[in-house]
């Protein structure tokens, strides 16, 4: 692999949080980065980061991230699924316009953009796929009213299998992070205390924490279907 022809991950949901923790940790590993969002600016003088401003939910969007990334650096080795709503409510409260919005993005979202990058990684002969998912898909708790989640982070998890196997023996392998609640702009400073106490750690999750399972999934080259609960214990239960 030559220097003109770096690995090069696209990251949705890259403006804040999760997804803007991950640019410099992709670009430490030597990675050039793609980053996505509906609200993202120029991350950086470094030319071996690119951006592309969008709705995830749109095809339009998927294929203007694809093209930008295959046009500005040749290639895509990894693709990370980060971006995601969340929209917490008594089932029967919430309305056709949640729906729309959480499966457009949560679902919508993951598949545009993934057929469309592992038609890329085949013609590589290899990548890596990772899906942000929630640890609350295994573990619903009385106290987070979650069903949209459940039923389209569900619908990641279940598909993260099935991808994994699928593409096994063409080198692209897809494996999902199932994170607890994480300090990140989606959360109110006023409801840490709350949030703290749904983990069996007692705290929240850092970014880092995310991160740095996500750097372990790209280190590991024998790690496919993987799912790896960042959830301070949420998922051993309470």
């Amino acid at each position: 692999m030559s220097d003109q022809t770096p690995r090069v991950v696209v990251i949705t949901g890259a403006s804040q949080g999760i997804g803007a923790s991950l640019v410099p940790a992709y670009r430490k590993l030597g990675y050039a980065v793609l980053g996505t969002s509906r609200t993202i600016r120029p991350l950086s003088d470094d030319p071996m980061i690119a951006t592309v401003q969008g709705d995830i939910a749109t095809a339009d969007t998927a294929e203007r991230v694809i093209r930008h990334a295959i046009d500005r650096f040749g290639r895509i080795d990894t693709l990370i699924n980060n971006a995601g709503v969340f929209v917490a409510k008594r089932f029967t409260q919430y309305t056709d316009d949640d729906y729309d919005l959480v499966t457009g993005v949560n679902l919508g979202g993951f598949f545009h953009i993934t057929r469309r990058a592992i038609e890329q990684m085949e013609r590589l002969g290899g990548g890596h796929v990772v899906n942000i998912t929630t640890t609350l898909v295994e573990h619903a708790d009385v106290k987070i009213p979650s069903a949209l989640a459940s039923l389209t982070k569900g619908g990641l998890a279940a598909v993260t299998k099935s991808l994994a196997t699928e593409y096994a023996a063409t080198g692209i392998r897809v494996n999902a992070v199932s994170p607890g609640v994480i300090k990140t702009p989606m959360h109110a400073p006023e409801t840490y205390d709350g949030l703290d106490a749904l983990h069996p750690m007692g705290r929240m999750g850092e970014t880092s924490d995310v991160v740095n399972a996500i750097m372990y999934l790209e280190s590991a080259p024998f790690v496919t279907g993987e799912f790896m609960h960042v959830d301070g214990g949420q998922s051993a239960g309470h």
